[in-house]
């Protein structure tokens, strides 16, 4: 992490906890808003620094996917839909730059005002605003998609809209939102729910999912062309509203199309890319980087490679247990099932040993915990939960390192020896059971497609037989997949939850207990912890630079001491290929390649 993020962090000077405190913040209206302190750009800023402003437009990206879908509404539950399309097709009042910890611009608002102590927040609506189809956005669409999205859309919404007290239109292009609880963040979030049109919804039902309504929006992009399971084409809106009236659009939403081919796997979709049908692509493996990319188009130089840097934390990735079921209630159970995972032979196998595990939630930045015995803030905050939280998160804690064998025989010793404390001894078929006699077997769920995923499990399950552990792995299609980890119907499964420099209400629905088993929500591994929900709360009411990255810390070490997901690989940097007639600017924001920056910088030159 470079110090970029504590320089955006200081930018408002020693003053931002007696600011916030005091009751002196914002009052008059603003151009944008930041968590801590003030935005980095100024008001006449003219784009954002990352961008272009002098790119060309024209040209296409074609990325090849995994899976398929089954529906073109992100903003619901129901039905299979492409993760991007909530970022291509929505546009929000303010937008996030991706060159500061947590700073909002306006977008399709002009203009943000604030209490006090941020207990209201009102938004003023630019004329210019307006839908694909022309229609102005009013008050009444703002008013109309936040209830609607807080109440019947996709769970993520349901947060915040539990926390808005009143919602009121305070004048012809404004909307103030008051808040029920102190908390710094919803002035924020506040600006980032998609506005929708409502007169589209007209008596139609909004929870139905299908391919015959795309949900109408402001968005630069509008959804052209549609096959069914096989590929989403969207095209450039020529009318596009903020063209010359956003300063935060300048420079972005050059390419004229943008499609998402579908395959079966993954193999599939590399072989397309080898061919030139797909011209971007994302490598998460390292060695088939330097080993796979010497094709035809790269050799000639039609194609590129780039290994771009970021400054956000690793976020969790790999397989979470989920503690709803008996089978992984029992911190040592899940304790053991870190110890069979052999990682580094695994990574040996995968990735020749040279990609990097995760070591924590918040790893590969300042937010992370620090080795050895909580100190000082941190040690506070964890004190009051001794009893019932594991004693490592206080004394310290690490995951547990194999000798890079395949057989792994000390980490299969101190799993047997977890297994037992948990009352789980092997018998004399070599088989893991209870004292009920019950013998202890699993089912892994994956997502057909996942190559890669599947070579990891293979090699996991191999090591469980050592313990006389069953483990069945079950591969089903995407809406199956959907449907089930919806609904928490597996044992254990794939989890990757990126997470920003900047954490807060999101956490709630990651690990918040109040949500856990709220059909189709983020926390996947069910955790309910009075002493993470406290950490939850205290980051978000931090009012200081300090307690903030205590706060984050402390979370950090009852997330990775609970044992609930074994990780696999950091990607602390991105390994893209792409057709040379792509192109992004040579100034790399410090979210790096996140959703904000590809697409949107991008742009196409023949030269």
């Amino acid at each position: 992490m470079t110090p970029d993020f504590f320089t955006s962090l200081r930018r408002a000077g020693a003053g931002i906890a007696l600011a916030i405190l005091a009751g002196t913040a914002q009052a008059d209206p603003m151009h944008g808003i930041a968590m801590y302190g003030d935005p980095a750009l100024p008001p006449d800023f003219e784009h954002l620094p990352y961008a272009n402003p002098d790119a060309p437009r024209g040209g296409r990206m074609v990325t090849g996917e995994v899976g398929g879908f089954d529906s073109l509404n992100p903003y619901i539950l129901k039905g299979s839909v492409p993760w991007q399309l909530r970022f291509l097709t929505g546009e929000s009042l303010m937008a996030r730059s991706l060159d500061e910890p947590f700073t909002l611009y306006g977008l399709l608002a002009e203009s943000i005002e604030v209490g006090p102590n941020r207990e209201w927040v009102e938004f003023t609506l630019r004329p210019e605003a307006r839908f694909s189809d022309g229609s102005p956005v009013t008050v009444e669409d703002v008013m109309w998609s936040y209830e609607t999205l807080g109440t019947i859309g996709h769970p993520r919404y349901h947060g915040f809209w539990s926390s808005v007290a009143s919602m009121e239109q305070t004048g012809d292009r404004s909307i103030r939102f008051t808040f029920d609880e102190a908390n710094l963040e919803l002035a924020l979030l506040a600006g980032m729910r998609p506005v929708l049109q409502k007169a589209q919804w007209e008596g139609r039902d909004f929870t139905e999912s299908g391919l015959d309504v795309i949900p109408i929006t402001s968005s630069p992009y509008v959804i052209t062309d549609v096959d069914a399971g096989r590929y989403i084409e969207l095209t450039r809106n020529p009318e596009y509203w903020g063209d010359g009236v956003v300063p935060f659009t300048n420079g972005l939403y050059n390419l004229d199309t943008l499609r998402l081919e579908f395959f079966g796997d993954e193999t599939a979709a590399f072989e397309a890319f080898k061919t030139g049908e797909v011209n971007f692509n994302r490598e998460f493996n390292v060695a088939k980087w330097e080993s796979q990319y010497d094709f035809p188009l790269i050799r000639r130089g039609d194609f590129v490679q780039a290994v771009l840097p970021h400054s956000r934390p690793s976020g969790i990735t790999g397989f979470v247990m989920n503690t709803r079921r008996d089978v992984f209630a029992d911190i040592r159970v899940r304790d053991a099932m870190l110890h069979a995972f052999n990682f580094e032979f695994i990574n040996e196998a995968m990735t020749g040993g040279q990609q990097p595990r995760i070591t924590s939630y918040f790893s590969n930045s300042p937010l992370a915990m620090q080795p050895g015995p909580a100190e000082d803030r941190v040690r506070a905050l964890l004190a009051p939960f001794a009893d019932s939280i594991p004693a490592e998160a206080i004394e310290g804690y690490a995951l547990p390192v194999g000798d890079g064998t395949e057989r792994n025989r000390p980490g299969i010793i101190r799993a047997l020896d977890l297994m037992d404390q948990a009352g789980w001894t092997i018998d004399g078929d070599g088989v893991m059971r209870n004292a009920r006699g019950d013998a202890f077997t699993f089912e892994i769920l994956l997502e057909q497609g996942s190559s890669e995923n599947q070579s990891i499990i293979n090699m996991f399950v191999e090591s469980l037989t050592r313990l006389g552990i069953t483990a069945t792995v079950t591969v089903v299609d995407g809406p199956q997949y959907k449907e089930r980890s919806d609904s928490y119907d597996f044992d254990m499964t794939y989890i990757r939850r990126g997470l920003s420099l900047s954490p807060g209400n999101e956490q709630y629905l990651y690990w918040g207990a109040e949500a856990a088993d709220d059909p189709g929500g983020r926390n996947l591994m069910g955790v309910q912890s009075e002493a993470i929900d406290a950490m939850i709360e205290a980051l978000l009411t931090s009012d200081s630079q300090e307690d903030f990255l205590a706060a984050t810390r402390a979370l950090d070490r009852l997330l990775t001491s609970g044992r609930y997901v074994i990780p696999i690989y950091q990607w602390n940097i991105s390994r893209i290929a792409h057709d040379k007639r792509l192109h992004y600017p040579d100034r790399m924001p410090i979210f790096g390649d996140w959703p904000g920056w590809q697409p949107d910088v991008w742009w196409w030159e023949d030269s």
